[in-house]
């Protein structure tokens, strides 16, 4: 620890506010919690299969950190009933919840439109009431396994879903995120899919700390926002701000994928071994960034969910 004067602690405002050199305005502090009291959580995405799952926990075990959720990207649909099981046995053990794709998508599908430089737009919606209906038994196929996270990347398939749930047809305890291929950069936007039933909503990775204020000021729903992201999506690193990010979007999934890795998806046992070496690398970088976090002035007294929290989409294994 540096000290100045009189042993009082050096900080980074601090030094250049003695230059007069002012940071950026402070934004306002969210006053919304999780239930359970928690400002954040921390959540691993591209968790593709039980033993990615398996690697995530044990790497956290041994850094000693707790991940509350964990999310996948190839889809429900590409693991068996018998993963599905697995992994609802292994997350409801460790009190995390497991956010599963739902499948199919369009940029897998036989149109091409996704497949263009300016189509990607559509990647992760459902084309035509075909695919609409093969994303609900997707959901129906994962939960009879216990699953209760679900990524939502199409407006009407949360509406649909959301609508089963409130009629009992889902069970009340899943947990609809949307993903980060559907998310609003407005909060306006932010306002319409909290309405068809979002439970939570990923945000853009490169919105200021303002426009983070902005969408907090309309919606009480936790915020998910990557502190790094994949190079697809621009490569942001911004874990050292993760203080700042959580205390004005609080309640937030605090999100971490991995600049300069290999894609993905779709996964499987061909990739399982480089899967599970990213993961581990994504819960590193969380245990650095819960080192900025607890450094940083701003998150002095930031709390994190412990393992089972209310609210999290733990898995119900049959």
């Amino acid at each position: 620890m540096i000290n100045g004067t009189a042993g009082q602690r050096v900080t980074g405002a601090g030094a250049l506010a003695s230059r007069g050199l002012v940071t950026e305005p402070a934004v306002p502090a969210s006053q919304v919690r999780f239930p359970d009291g928690a400002h954040f959580r921390i959540e691993i995405p591209s968790v593709e299969g039980p033993d990615v799952l398996r690697a995530v926990l044990a790497e956290a075990s041994a850094r000693r950190i707790t991940v509350n959720r964990v999310s996948q990207g190839s889809g429900a649909m590409l693991l068996s009933q018998a993963e599905l099981a697995e992994m609802a046995v292994i997350a409801a053990d460790a009190g995390i919840e497991v956010s599963l794709f739902v499948g199919p998508r369009e940029e897998w599908d036989i149109g091409r439109a996704a497949q263009s430089a300016d189509g990607q737009v559509f990647a992760g919606r459902l084309r035509g009431t075909r695919q609409l209906r093969y994303a609900i038994e997707d959901i129906m196929r994962a939960a009879d396994q216990g699953i209760r996270g679900f990524l939502i990347a199409d407006p009407g398939l949360l509406q649909v879903v959301s609508e089963m749930q409130a009629d009992s047809q889902l069970p009340a305890s899943i947990v609809w995120k949307v993903s980060a291929v559907l998310a609003p950069s407005n909060p306006l936007s932010f306002r319409q899919l909290e309405r068809l039933g979002a439970s939570t909503v990923n945000v853009p990775s490169d919105l200021t700390l303002g426009q983070i204020t902005e969408m907090r000021a309309v919606s009480t729903l936790p915020i998910d926002l990557y502190v790094e992201t994949p190079d697809a999506m621009g490569g942001v690193v911004r874990g050292h701000e993760a203080a700042d990010l959580i205390t004005a979007a609080a309640p937030m999934y605090v999100k971490f994928g991995l600049r300069n890795s290999l894609p993905l998806y779709p996964s499987g046992a061909h990739l399982v071994d480089t899967a599970a070496a990213i993961a581990r690398e994504k819960v590193h970088r969380a245990a650095v960034t819960l080192e900025w976090i607890s450094r940083v002035e701003a998150g002095g007294e930031l709390v994190q969910s412990g393992p089972g929290a209310a609210g999290l989409g733990v898995p119900e294994p049959r």
